[in-house]
């Protein structure tokens, strides 16, 4: 089954909501799970109404990219495969359907929350950091984390998918359902597997209803980064801990397309 095309169908019969009801958690704690396509139609089956989609403009499914920033000698990457209490990711994130361009800066929050920071970055090229940029990231890991900018940040890869969002009625909640992955860097592409979603569960206290039904299913939680997978594909870097997930989700062909310009 080609998940891609059962989730655009999944969207279009579930009940949408506008942008303005979709609870922001800048602050949160995110579950990931990768399921099959045809777990995806039993998972909404189980959630009934109480969950509403995203729908912007008429569209219910929309394009992401997303382009990393680490150090030569991958620092981010590491600090997160050493599970590093103090941590973070910087990405560029651009809406190809909703428009927008923002830059986020990733932390890790306090037991196991993610913080979110971000500016938008709509006059700014996706795979360059400005001086606007370089001074909202240095700020912030001062006052947040109390660490020094890296030196010699820049681009390392990008990552495109379909998303469709799946929002919590009572307004606690949202479920990110990801399909159509390809990581690329400049020299190659890798596509992740057309059957699997990967699902994203957003919560302030990471006791969802999605969590709950996804529990009563059967399906646990995943250790997975999008960026760390990316790299570890694409460099040949370590998993660890990524492993199971890497040799599951991402295709074993190791390149697909043209490599996305990174220069």
């Amino acid at each position: 089954m080609d998940a891609n095309v059962v989730l655009a169908g999944i969207a279009a019969g579930v009940a949408p909501i506008g942008l303005e009801d979709v609870p922001e958690l800048m602050s949160r704690v995110d579950s990931k799970y990768i399921v099959t396509a045809s777990t995806m139609v039993r998972l909404t089956t189980e959630l009934g109404d109480r969950f509403g989609v995203l729908r912007i403009g008429g569209r219910r499914q929309f394009r992401y990219s997303s382009t990393y920033f680490d150090t030569p000698d991958l620092l981010t990457f590491r600090q997160h495969r050493q599970d590093r209490r103090r941590r973070f990711k910087l990405r560029t994130r651009t809406y190809l359907d909703g428009g927008g361009r923002w830059l986020e800066l990733k932390l890790s929050g306090a037991r196991g929350s993610t913080d979110k920071h971000r500016i938008p970055y709509d006059d700014a090229p996706a795979q360059a950091l400005t001086r606007e940029a370089m001074d909202f990231v240095s700020d912030t890991l001062l006052s947040e984390l109390r660490l020094p900018v890296p030196d010699a940040l820049g681009p390392v890869l990008s990552t495109d998918y379909r998303r469709v969002t799946l929002v919590d009625r009572a307004g606690t909640a949202r479920l990110t359902c990801d399909t159509g992955l390809i990581c690329r860097d400049a020299v190659r592409g890798v596509p992740a597997r057309r059957d699997l979603v990967l699902l994203e569960s957003k919560s302030g206290d990471g006791k969802a209803a999605v969590d709950r039904v996804l529990r009563g299913m059967g399906v646990r939680p995943v250790s997975v980064s999008k960026y760390c997978l990316a790299v570890a594909a694409l460099r040949d870097r370590p998993a660890n801990r990524w492993r199971p997930v890497l040799r599951r989700y991402l295709s074993r062909s190791g390149r697909c397309g043209s490599p996305g310009d990174l220069s």
